[in-house]
């Protein structure tokens, strides 16, 4: 089966207003695929192989797949606009919470809502708590992404395919698994010396870290 399946980031939304039945019709279709498709393709278009190839192995990425689609679910039943502006990545059941909500509650749910769902073993909470809701950076914020997954697919010291990436207000923020500190040290200097990027923030782990095996 060759259904696509999510990335452990949530590809880009067209705007972070998304509709709400619109979401619960991906959530269920996702939900659907993960249940249903073991050699199904995950990632940003990589298939089941390629899968298989990364540092968590197919079994982890279909894993991964199945907490960010239960979080989302339930940030989009608490409220809509929350899991509109809301991210999520995840790699080895480690999730990285970013984007911008607009009070401490919604904050403060959000990453309580990513505790309860079962398997979740650490959460990164990186939420902006702003009134206004939203990044106001969002086109600039993807771009950075973009350039950034680029550099790092293209740079042969780097094994890309380890590697999440997250950009809200010119912040790019580093998930996965790294093979060296040299390579990661590539990968965030990659993200440094792109242009809007203002800091860029390291959650990757090296390959050899004893808490991998926790």
């Amino acid at each position: 089966m060759n259904a696509p399946i999510p990335q452990a980031i949530p590809a880009p939304r067209p705007t972070r207003a998304a509709g709400a039945a619109a979401a619960v019709a991906l959530l269920l279709g996702v939900a659907g695929v993960l249940a249903g498709c073991t050699t199904a393709a995950v990632g940003g278009g990589a298939t089941a192989a390629v899968a298989a190839a990364e540092e968590r192995g197919l079994d982890g990425a279909i894993y991964d797949g199945r907490i960010q689609t239960t979080i989302n679910y339930k940030w989009l039943e608490y409220d809509k606009d929350m899991f509109a502006a809301l991210n999520t990545s995840i790699y080895e059941r480690r999730v990285l919470l970013t984007g911008v909500a607009t009070s401490e509650e919604k904050r403060n749910a959000a990453v309580r809502l990513a505790w309860e769902v079962r398997g979740v073993k650490e959460v990164i909470n990186e939420i902006i708590v702003d009134p206004s809701g939203t990044s106001g950076t969002y086109a600039r914020d993807t771009w950075i992404s973009a350039q950034l997954r680029s550099k790092i697919l293209f740079d042969k010291d780097i094994d890309a395919i380890n590697y999440s990436i997250d950009t809200v207000r010119g912040t790019v923020y580093l998930l996965g698994v790294a093979q060296s500190r040299a390579e990661v040290d590539r990968v965030i200097n990659h993200a440094r010396n792109l242009e809007y990027v203002t800091k860029v923030v390291n959650y990757v782990m090296l390959k050899d870290d004893p808490r991998r095996a926790q």
